[in-house]
């Protein structure tokens, strides 16, 4: 079983997904990032396009977002977006 990590997708007034993924897909500002159990601390900025990640029930679910910031640490990555 792939190893797995928590993922929250906040926006300004609710949160958009909350869980444990397997891997998350965006899109940085210099090109696209993928992101695995154990990633190296990491702060990006993303472009506006669907955010994508393999839940823990091993299926493909997408969030559409405007843009913001991706925070990896400690097996957690937080996307922080202005509006969906």
């Amino acid at each position: 079983m792939p190893k797995q990590f928590q993922l929250e997708i906040l926006g300004p007034d609710k949160t958009l997904f909350q869980g444990t993924v397997i891997s998350v897909s965006a899109q940085a500002k210099d090109g696209s990032i993928g992101i695995l159990a154990d990633h190296a601390p990491l702060i990006t900025a993303l472009d506006k396009k669907t955010v994508f990640f393999i839940d823990a029930n091993n299926e493909k679910q997408g969030v559409e977002i405007s843009g913001g910031i991706l925070k990896v640490e400690n097996n957690k990555a937080t996307i922080l977006t202005t509006d969906t």
